[in-house]
């Protein structure tokens, strides 16, 4: 392969560190992912592999939820079983799609789905392509204990060139019914005229993720472009942070793990009422009839806001317009 610019992390804002917490944080709760808990088993049995700057395995609400991961940096004399969190980033990250709901600290979006952890960023949060192409391939290829395999992959990072290799690593995925989350940038000017890309969320296959505050107001720096799919809290998120802490950060890296575990919820629940295995693009299609359209141009807002729960919402407006009349059940 060609020598090309590094893969770097999605920028990102350190709000606050804090020792304890003990909260359903905001971002989880504005989803609705609660709501669809009981239906989707919070979704256990579903692996989401975090491709990211590793993880803290030691933290509380963490290591019962991390069923494996490798290292592909050459942090740590390029151990590949040492994948241990020497920034922040992929800790914050793995938070908020599987966080454990033990009645302390915080809770993920699907407190019952395991973590693959690749890492592929260094402490500085900085990597080679070929990291993060093998990692992919790596994500397609694992199995676990069970013969679990990856149904989501999480990548809140991006780089400035279209590489051909990470393309067919994406494509490869998909078509093994892997859900690829990719955060959108931060790189965004509120400009109107101007279009933001990075790659690999700039490709379609993607689902790309853009940043609103939880106020719903679309956040400053998150891009736009042709290819951003819907968006989701990304300003003030808190999650867990390395050295059993929990830190408040903001950006579409933020944004883009609630997705990834709202997908995992959704499979659950959508193979259960469907009652067969789904393919990506169905997924997809499940994931974007949850979406809340809050007025912002497609090139901002994609679909619009994730809200896991919004086919209950519109049953129940029709229920009361039907004066009260129960739906046939499906």
């Amino acid at each position: 392969m060609a020598q090309t610019p590094q893969v770097k992390l999605v920028p990102f804002t350190i709000n606050s560190i804090v020792d304890q917490t003990n909260e359903t944080p905001k971002g989880v709760s504005l989803i609705q992912a609660p709501e669809i808990w009981e239906e989707s088993n919070q979704g256990e049995g579903i692996v989401v592999a975090v491709i990211d700057t590793g993880v803290d395995t030691d933290h509380p609400d963490l290591k019962n939820q991390i069923i494996g991961g490798r290292n592909f940096t050459t942090d740590f004399n390029a151990d590949p079983d040492m994948f241990e969190d020497n920034n922040g980033h992929g800790t914050h990250v793995s938070g908020t799609i599987a966080a454990s709901l033990n009645n302390d600290g915080v809770v993920g979006v699907a407190p019952k789905a395991k973590i693959l952890s690749l890492k592929v960023l260094s402490g500085e949060g900085s990597g080679n392509y070929e990291w993060i192409i093998n990692a992919i391939n790596y994500a397609v290829d694992w199995r676990g204990p069970q013969n679990q395999r990856v149904r989501v992959i999480s990548m809140s990072l991006g780089g400035p060139e279209d590489v051909p290799e990470l393309h067919k690593a994406v494509k490869n995925a998909v078509d093994h019914g892997i859900s690829v989350v990719v955060a959108a940038g931060n790189e965004g000017d509120d400009r109107e005229d101007t279009f933001e890309y990075s790659y690999p969320g700039s490709y379609n296959e993607v689902i790309q993720v853009g940043a609103v505050t939880h106020n719903l107001e679309l956040a400053p720096f998150t891009n736009t472009n042709s290819e951003v799919d819907l968006v989701a809290p990304g300003v003030d998120v808190v999650s867990t942070f390395p050295d059993n802490k929990y830190a408040s950060l903001s950006g579409t890296s933020m944004a883009t793990p609630h997705v990834a575990g709202a997908i995992a919820l959704l499979i659950n629940l959508s193979e259960r009422e469907f009652n067969r295995s789904l393919i990506e693009s169905e997924i997809y299609a499940q994931l974007v009839r949850r979406t809340l359209p809050l007025g912002y141009r497609k090139s901002s807002e994609g679909n619009g806001f994730i809200v896991l729960n919004l086919v209950d919402k519109i049953y129940e407006i029709i229920n009361v317009a039907r004066l009260n009349i129960p739906l046939q059940q499906k």
